[in-house]
């Protein structure tokens, strides 16, 4: 994502987060998981963990958006006790995906832009039925643009907006987004399969 650097992403997540939700931002070990993840506190880490995948600034923002939108009762579960239907979804399975997938990646558009970079909304199903993909992208993206508005004028979940504020000072200097910034053509590139 335009260069930007994990390493002040997680300072910045981490600096927030732990004093305030005993929660850590931190890559994926290869040796430990391939795959990102949220992990609850246990006896062997006294934080709960998001984990990353390799090294991806994008896939950082990404799961943060998932913790921002869980309750309490979900970040004591692993990966929040979320489903996930794995790639080669039917278009059944990849529209139950993409109604799950509307407000984190609303959020993760928004921390997105708060860090200057481009977002590339995802429908995660690359070795899905061409048709589920296809035929879905347009809604989903406009579905997502309805959410951004909406969490621009009502406002972020707390931790979404604590976090979106300390990446714009960070990042731009800038203390706001306006919901003119969040156009669809943003989203829509016809040369891109996800």
């Amino acid at each position: 994502m335009n260069g930007q650097n994990p390493d002040q992403l997680i300072e910045i997540f981490n600096r927030l987060f732990i004093p305030a939700q005993n929660t850590r931002l931190d890559y994926c070990q290869a040796e430990e998981l391939e795959e990102p993840i949220y992990l609850p506190a246990d006896s062997n880490y006294p934080h709960h963990r998001i984990l990353f995948a390799h090294g991806f600034f994008a896939s950082a923002l990404h799961e943060i958006s998932h913790w921002c939108i869980a309750g309490k009762e979900r970040r004591l579960l692993v990966d929040f006790g979320y489903w996930y239907e794995p790639d080669g979804r039917s278009v059944e399975k990849q529209r139950e995906f993409e109604q799950v997938e509307i407000k984190p990646q609303a959020i993760e558009w928004i921390l997105t832009k708060a860090c200057g970079g481009k977002f590339n909304i995802s429908t995660d199903n690359l070795d899905g039925d061409p048709k589920a993909i296809a035929e879905g992208r347009g809604q989903f993206a406009s579905n997502v643009v309805k959410q951004v508005k909406i969490y621009l004028q009502n406002g972020l979940p707390e931790r979404a907006d604590v976090l979106k504020q300390a990446l714009l000072d960070y990042y731009q200097g800038t203390k706001e987004l306006k919901s003119d910034q969040f156009q669809i053509n943003e989203l829509i590139d016809t040369n891109s399969p996800q």
